[in-house]
């Protein structure tokens, strides 16, 4: 009896990750990526911390004290931080309503007790933006006359541009582009696979068009723009160490800047979002820009904003205002993980 509640729980498990996530949902690969990674935590958990294996786990055993042991090891073993098991707890809940709705009697106890797992409060995530000044500074800054230098200009030019995700600019291929008089149209495919159309300027256009050329990829519609010294396909792993690489060599030279110490590729993303904000650009036109599936969630380039603001105030008071004011001082390896967890694992969709 026990095998077979066993073989349930691993056979839904495994059709939630290969079939429901990325064919019902449309999940993007990172997610689903994210998704096995929360459950191979779990079962490593139950093996090591609880003595049983893989293929032994039921819907009955995960009750809320194992659940609640199983987030506080992530968090003081594994080193997690806050918004990382609040991540592991939304993909452990979202498995758990699936498997509800196909086995009640089974998977209802271990449902109630995810739902009684609560959310952890995580500090404001301070989100690094690049001044127009700064930008400006980080695209002169690639050599145009080594190949990967011209590389790291178009592609840095082209992130600022059109504000993608490092992913969306990995995938863009030849033919999601399309030059006009005006400019060019981007063809981009974002989260949950959703397709947007963008304008870039005329600027980038003739950089990128000039890139293309060089490249001898024009008539190449498979092709993507952008590639790596070893792959046809450039990863987000490559974006990053780009990005590494020119704002740490801006930072030395310009000590004055840049100081908002790590600038990830996203914070291209922010910048160019905040930038359109002061412009006047409305919120709704950036959201669709963006890719948002919600206006919630361009809704914190206004706050943003309103930081670069009060910087600039504070700059103004510091130098025109007395400085002799006096303020009043206030007081192991993990035993047979399923394979369809394996995050090399490939998932067809069909």
């Amino acid at each position: 009896m026990k095998k077979n509640k066993a073989s349930d729980f691993l056979k839904l498990l495994d059709t939630f990750i290969t079939t429901y996530l990325p064919c019902s949902v449309g999940a993007s690969p990172n997610t689903v990526k994210s998704y096995k990674y929360a459950f191979r935590l779990l079962i490593e958990f139950m093996y090591k911390e609880k003595g049983t294996e893989a293929d032994k786990i039921t819907f009955d055993k995960l009750d809320y004290k194992i659940l609640t042991d199983f987030f506080s090891w992530i968090e003081s073993v594994r080193g997690c931080s806050a918004s990382t098991k609040n991540q592991r707890l939304s993909a452990i809940a979202s498995f758990s309503a699936y498997a509800q709705n196909r086995d009640f009697a089974a998977a209802s106890v271990f449902r109630n007790s995810v739902n009684r797992i609560p959310v952890k409060k995580t500090q404001h995530k301070h989100r690094a933006i690049f001044s127009r000044q700064e930008v400006t500074i980080l695209l002169a800054l690639p050599d145009e006359n080594r190949e990967t230098g011209l590389r790291d200009k178009i592609l840095l030019s082209l992130m600022y541009a059109s504000g993608a995700r490092s992913q969306e600019i990995c995938d863009l291929t030849v033919g999601n582009l399309q030059f006009h008089q005006k400019g060019a149209t981007l063809n981009i495919k974002g989260k949950g696979r959703k397709s947007r159309r963008i304008g870039i300027p005329k600027a980038c256009v003739t950089l990128l068009k000039h890139y293309i050329e060089y490249r001898k990829i024009i008539d190449r519609p498979e092709r993507h723009i952008f590639s790596s010294q070893t792959h046809e396909q450039m990863t987000v792993s490559c974006i990053e160490g780009i990005y590494k690489k020119y704002t740490t060599i801006a930072q030395k030279e310009n000590p004055s800047m840049f100081t908002a110490g790590s600038y990830p590729p996203h914070s291209m993303r922010h910048s160019t979002a905040s930038h359109m904000l002061e412009a006047g650009i409305p919120l709704v036109v950036i959201k669709n820009f963006l890719g948002h599936a919600s206006l919630q969630s361009t809704q914190i380039y206004a706050e943003i904003s309103q930081n670069t603001v009060d910087r600039h105030l504070k700059k103004w008071n510091e130098k025109w205002f007395p400085s002799n004011i006096v303020e009043r001082k206030t007081s192991q390896a993990i035993n047979r993980i399923p394979e369809f967890l394996d995050c090399k694992t490939e998932i067809y969709t069909k």
